[in-house]
């Protein structure tokens, strides 16, 4: 039955496509009254631009942290060796408790479905016996319930999820050398390697493995947007849309980035380019606290007091753009969509705070499609951080199940244990629609009419292409 979990059943990480992949397109919502959108805007990263090779990346970015682990930090050599298997491990959606080092898996009543400790996944008898039908400690029945604190970290885009995996394994390295540790404290190391890797000036300096690996050669890890993307963009501006780019990646990766993806001239499509966003504090945080900040040779430059123009600009707020974009539309309240790969940072705070339109891109709506064949290139031909090759990270995690529903833990035979998943409450939530890439309705017509999410009481409506 549509909008039931059964509507997920399938051996594929999510609902089947049902449309061919086509490019990506414009979503054209209509608000009250039948007022059309006015501004569209997109994340500057690969992921959300769905242009990231995710093997090749994934692998890239797990052994970007694993080496400063390893050499900065001392921890055991194992964790440079990574076998093709564990990429399974890779499933978005988990939350790692910071405390005891579990990942465990929610149901959308924040019950926990499955759980494992480090690696090691929880026995049925044990995930009974530690947590039960009880919520999870931390959890809040709001779906506002944030997706970071001091004591547990959501994992939800491919950007993070290699470091699951690493984190993993380092519980797993840890309670093997410490005979059973049960507290943890690893996670300020993580933190350490994150500033390494990707500090502001690290593009710059070419400061750890990752830009310098990608600066090296971007081709083994993006790919090209075909020209129906560019079209798409080009026919938004032509018929009159804004167009937003909005990026928490620093104006020179961005720049690599986006020349890469769109062509050099990429600046072009868009009406306003903000690097440096820090989201989700850029919808979060008032004015005073994030001003925008002009930009020279990639430096950031003053503060400015507000927005009068468009341009590129670094850090800033959803206030004060949203006062720019009534200025260049002459609008009292524009209509914006806001295209993201992040429920965290980009999808949640956009429609929670600033109340725009969102568009999660959600791969795991492809299924096994988006996968590349790990044999079209000769073995001497791929980079030095692409072995072993690991599996595109939206197929589906044996250990952990699909993204959208699970069994209740012993009733797996049943069809009424079938239940969503906290993270599939929040894309009907938060969401207008859920689509599988932008290239999937770059071709539909700009006044094509979606489903909403909020149409009916059906959790599956907004997913486009629709689940049956």
């Amino acid at each position: 039955m549509p909008g039931s979990p059964s509507a997920f059943r399938s051996n594929s990480p999510a609902p089947a496509v049902l449309a061919p992949l086509l490019s990506p397109a414009g979503l054209v919502a209509r608000g009250p009254g039948g007022c059309g959108v006015r501004a569209a805007g997109v994340p500057g990263d690969a992921s959300s631009l769905d242009r990231a090779d995710q093997p090749a990346a994934g692998a890239l970015i797990y052994n970007s942290f694993a080496q400063f682990l390893v050499k900065e930090k001392g921890y055991d050599k194992e964790l440079l060796t990574v076998t093709p298997e564990d990429w399974d491990f890779c499933c978005k959606g988990l939350v790692l408790d910071l405390e005891d080092g579990t990942f465990i898996k929610l149901a959308d009543n924040g019950t926990v479905l499955r759980a494992s400790h480090g690696t090691k996944m929880m026995d049925p008898e044990v995930l009974a016996e530690t947590y039960g039908k009880k919520e999870w400690k931390h959890f809040v029945l709001d779906t506002g319930m944030p997706c970071r604190s001091g004591k547990y970290y959501f994992y939800d885009n491919y950007f993070d999820l290699p470091g699951a995996l690493l984190c993993a394994r380092v519980v797993d390295s840890l309670t093997k050398q410490n005979s059973g540790q049960k507290a943890f404290d690893f996670w300020k190391d993580i933190v350490a390697g994150i500033q390494h890797n990707f500090k502001m000036s690290a593009f710059k300096e070419n400061c750890g493995l990752y830009f310098p690996e990608i600066k090296r050669d971007p081709g083994r890890y993006l790919h090209s947007c075909p020209e129906s993307v560019r079209k798409w963009l080009r026919q938004l501006k032509n018929a009159g849309k804004i167009l937003l780019l909005i990026t928490s990646s620093h104006s020179d990766y961005c720049r690599l980035l986006c020349k890469y993806i769109l062509g050099d001239d990429f600046a072009d499509l868009f009406d306003v380019v903000i690097t440096n966003a820090l989201k989700p504090g850029f919808f979060s945080h008032c004015p005073s606290q994030r001003p925008f900040h002009t930009l020279e040779n990639d430096e950031e430059q003053e503060a400015l007091p507000g927005l009068d123009k468009p341009g590129w600009y670094s850090q800033g707020n959803a206030v004060h753009l949203y006062d720019l974009l009534k200025k260049m539309t002459g609008k009292a309240e524009p209509k914006v969509v806001y295209f993201g790969d992040s429920m965290h940072s980009d999808v949640f705070p956009a429609r929670h705070y600033s109340n725009w339109e969102t568009v999660l891109i959600l791969e795991e709506l492809r299924g096994e499609e988006g996968g590349k064949p790990e044999d079209s290139e000769p073995l001497q031909k791929r980079g030095k951080y692409e072995r072993p090759k690991a599996k595109p990270l939206n197929t589906l995690s044996n250990k952990w199940g699909s993204f959208f529903i699970d069994s209740i833990s012993g009733q797996e035979n049943s069809e009424d244990s079938l239940v969503y998943t906290w993270s599939s409450k929040r894309i009907s939530t938060y969401s207008t629609i859920a689509i599988p890439s932008i290239e999937a309705i770059a071709e539909l017509p700009l006044d094509y009419k979606f489903t909403r999410f909020s149409s009916n009481n059906s959790k599956t409506a907004g997913y486009y292409p629709l689940v049956r």
